[in-house]
């Protein structure tokens, strides 16, 4: 069978047995502070594990794609080493939401590998959970029960906590699994050695495939178990590892799934996959990686320096490190894999096809500007290893996270030149990264305290801004050392940050008169938050809930703006432009889109024009609900990549044939609420990303307000002039002419002060030396009459001190054939001398300057430079 013959049988054997076929999830999370990428096949249903939404289909199937190189599920740096590890990798999952549970979920899974897929029956093993008497847990008899009318019970395997019970995170539904590992080795090796010694031991023969997780507990706070109101199955199978063992292959990397981009990379490297261990592993790196980049990038996540934009780049660039060093690829190639990728998963994951243009694009920047970091990493260490016989753990470090040198190239370009690093001083900097990034994101959430009835919170923030409400729980979070307390509430008002508009902000007044400020509003697995910095008095009876109407009103205006600007943006620059990123909040709106140049004044004027025509006709909001996804998409509306649409949309219309976009957010009921439009700025985000950021309403009327201000104030010092361009024109070009004539006279100045102080130098064992503090208005001043001075005497050494305004300056000019005869240094010198004026600079062997702050200790320094020839 083929990877997509297997994935296609998997997905049909599920629905033929009453699962609904659902998409994967973008890889990037958007909705969970928890997460930066989706890592396992259950994050998209952790809000129906919590119990805090309603189960649409009880049963349900997928593929997931799933991201793992950040936080505990890290595998970056085994990637490409071994066979089976992956950044990017699909999970093939099936589902149950209180419906079915351990006795279906078995029976299941054994057909599926046995007589569908036909995989050898005596290969197969499978582990239980053994119990856990810390936790006052049993062993899992009803696994053993059902597993034993399939499999002979020698191989069925007891499993400790760490590998037989899953949990979620350190709160949160978890349960005991059942993992089924399968044994590739040849015949001869596995009558040697039984499979059950190497189940979990690592072997890269004895690989788990799929994960049966069976939800029936809830981890409290307290680390205590609850019983879960309902039990869920969640099944995971890595379908990577499920290929290699239906095609027989002893590695992930031998199965159709990688061979068609290896084979294309051995081709365009002239090198043979198979003979050398170096080379198969960069192949298989570029293999790898090409998938996590290509997807995020897809999903929305662009490459960039802090948080998830920096685990692309850093994959990215690991690969362009290989690609460079063991295949010898000097110029960008990584990009080309892109379409090749593409259409692999053409019908599976359309996301990447769609877009493979745009997402080749942003490689190839990153590429290119990667190989130019990486050359000025390489001579880096060439200049430290010429001067050391060792590596510095901090040196190695700094090429870590600066040059994004793995640790493995320093040690090879060490070891090349037969020196050492010193890897455990490494380690100790790269800990220390590590405990700053996870404490500046760190998020400790206590356990949930229900207060009132537990109902599914009714959002009425679309068509109204206050609201009658209950508290129905509250809990405690703290994050950067500041406590906090979010709330969930029976109905709210308030809008939950989303699809790039913030969180609304507002009060809660209780029945005595309490009021508790929201400072913000957000969503977390479904579920709308309140965040105040004080709990009421009082939990009983009800609150009023209000929006701060003002702000909601302005964040409306520049959301339906965006909506209008993308449409324009279209008309203008072309049908290829789609957006990519947005804020919308009540002071700016800030919106990216995919497009590879500058967008000029002109075509900004052209999209002003169009968006503010359409407020001026005040069209009227048309809003759908509850739109079934395909009916909206069959009939043009715009869906965004990266976003994760449910069954049912929600569809926005500005005119039928302007603007249709699903969406989430809050709008104006008509577009001549916006007032007016106005683009503050348009600048490069990214390779292919452009980013315009734009005022509308209240805040565009009070920057047209300022700037006419400006302008009348600028013309009442002009005395009113008749053609103010002109007025400023004159005035420009005498400032010019004055300034040319000071500079002039400043440099005359300079020249008759040089011959002043020729008289003055000293011959000094050889050397003519001059120390003096000197009167001229600034620095260009006294470069100029220093380099008059270095032209005019051989063997010269000159300091020169200057105040410029209570500021204290000092320049240091040594003569070339001292600075190569004596080795003296006018950089060294200037900085040790900066020291009596509280300043630093440097500068060249023979020219040199610094700056200050103390210009009492000028005279001490200018009196010191002597030591230096003596």
């Amino acid at each position: 069978m083929t990877s997509r013959e297997i994935r296609e049988a998997y997905l049909n054997f599920f629905k033929s047995k009453s699962h609904h076929i659902v998409p994967s999830a973008p890889v990037v999370v958007k909705n969970d502070p928890t997460l930066m990428f989706t890592n396992a096949g259950m994050n998209q249903f952790k809000d129906l594990f919590l119990g805090e939404a309603a189960v649409k289909y009880p049963r349900v199937t997928d593929t997931q794609r799933c991201l793992r190189v950040s936080g505990k599920h890290n595998d970056l740096e085994e990637v490409g080493i071994d066979t089976y590890h992956h950044t990017l990798f699909e999970m093939l999952g099936n589902w149950s939401f209180g419906d079915y549970f351990k006795k279906d979920a078995i029976a299941w899974a054994w057909e599926l590998l046995t007589e569908l897929y036909k995989l050898d029956k005596h290969k197969l093993y499978v582990t239980i959970f053994e119990g856990d008497a810390s936790e006052g847990l049993e062993r899992d008899h009803e696994a053993f029960e059902f597993w034993s009318t399939h499999i002979g019970e020698d191989r069925i395997l007891l499993g400790n906590k760490k590998d037989n019970f899953w949990e979620m995170g350190d709160t949160g539904p978890c349960g005991p699994c059942s993992e089924i590992h399968y044994d590739m080795r040849p015949d001869a090796e596995r009558a040697l050695i039984g499979g059950q010694e190497l189940v979990n031991a690592d072997h890269p023969q004895v690989i788990e495939i799929w994960n049966l997780v069976f939800m029936q507990f809830n981890r409290l706070k307290s680390g205590n178990l609850e019983p879960l109101p309902a039990k869920h199955v969640d099944t995971g199978m890595g379908f990577e590892r499920l290929v290699r063992a239906i095609q027989s292959k002893t590695s992930n990397y031998d199965t159709d799934v990688f061979q068609p981009l290896i084979t294309y990379i051995a081709d365009k490297a002239n090198i043979k996959y198979g003979t050398d261990e170096k080379t198969d592993i960069a192949m298989r790196v570029l293999s790898d990686h090409i998938r996590a980049v290509s997807f995020a990038i897809a999903d929305g996540q662009l490459p960039s320096n802090n948080k998830a934009g920096y685990v692309i780049r850093r994959i990215l660039r690991r690969a362009v490190r290989y690609a460079y060093t063991f295949l010898n690829f000097k110029n960008p190639f990584f990009h080309e894999l892109v379409p090749l990728l593409a259409d692999q998963f053409k019908g599976v994951f359309d996301e990447l096809y769609q877009q493979q243009d745009f997402v080749a694009k942003v490689i190839l920047e990153e590429e290119v500007s990667f190989l130019r970091t990486l050359t000025t990493g390489i001579q880096r260490f060439e200049n430290y290893a010429a001067d050391h016989i060792s590596v510095d753990g901090d040196f190695a470090f700094e090429l870590f996270d600066t040059y994004g040198f793995p640790i493995d190239l320093t040690d090879l370009l060490a070891r090349e030149k037969g020196i050492s690093v010193d890897m455990g001083a490494f380690h100790v900097a790269l800990n220390r990264q590590k405990d700053r990034s996870r404490a500046a994101t760190v998020i400790d959430a206590g356990d949930w305290i229900v207060v009132g009835e537990e109902t599914d919170v009714d959002f009425i923030g679309y068509d109204l801004l206050t609201a009658k409400t209950e508290i129905i729980k509250y809990r405690k979070v703290t994050a950067k050392g500041k406590d906090q307390y979010q709330l969930v509430l029976s109905v709210t008002p308030f809008y939950a940050e989303g699809g790039g508009q913030v969180g609304d902000t507002g009060v809660l007044v209780s029945e005595s008169g309490e009021t508790i400020y929201v400072t913000d509003t957000k969503k977390e697995n479904g579920l709308i938050i309140h965040f105040v910095d004080k709990l009421p008095a009082s939990f009983e009876g009800f609150f009023e809930a209000s929006v701060d109407r003002d702000k909601r009103l302005d964040s409306e205006s520049n959301h339906s703006a965006t909506h209008l600007l993308h449409a324009a943006l279209k008309q203008v620059l072309g049908e290829h432009v789609n957006q990519k990123g947005s804020l919308v909040s009540p002071d700016i709106l800030r919106f990216d889109i995919s497009h590879f140049s500058k967008v000029t004044e002109e075509e900004i004027k052209q999209v002003e024009d169009i968006v503010n025509t359409k407020i001026r006709e005040n069209i009227v909001l048309k809003e759908e609900r509850q739109v079934p996804y395909q009916q909206a998409v069959n009939a043009g509306v715009t869906a965004l990549f990266g976003e994760k649409y449910g069954d049912y949309v929600r569809v926005i219309t500005f005119e039928d044939d302007f603007s249709k976009e699903l969406c989430g957010g809050t709008h104006v009921k008509a577009t001549g609420q916006i007032g007016f439009f106005k683009i503050v700025s348009e600048s490069a985000v990214a390779a292919g990303v452009r980013r315009i950021e734009a005022i509308t309403g209240t805040k565009a009327a009070a920057v047209i307000r300022e700037h006419f201000e400006l302008f009348q104030h600028v013309k009442d010092l002009l005395n009113n002039p008749k053609d103010f361009v002109s007025a400023i024109g004159k005035i420009v070009e005498e400032n010019s002419a004055l300034r040319k004539e000071i500079e002039h006279t400043i440099r005359e100045r300079s020249l008759a002060l040089k011959n002043d102080l020729e008289a003055k130098f000293e011959n000094i064992n050889g050397v003519s030396f001059l120390s003096t503090v000197v009167d001229l208005p600034n620095a260009e001043a006294v470069k100029t009459l220093a380099y008059a001075l270095k032209g005019a005497i051989s063997n010269l050494f000159l300091v020169l001190g200057a105040n410029f305004e209570g500021k204290p300056s000092l320049t240091v000019v040594i003569s070339d054939e001292l600075a190569k005869e004596k080795g003296w240094n006018a950089g060294n010198v200037v900085r040790d001398l900066a020291k009596d004026i509280q300043g630093g600079g440097g500068g060249q062997p023979f020219f040199a300057t610094a700056g200050g702050k103390d210009a009492s200790g000028l005279d001490k320094a200018i009196q010191r430079a002597r030591t230096f020839v003596d």
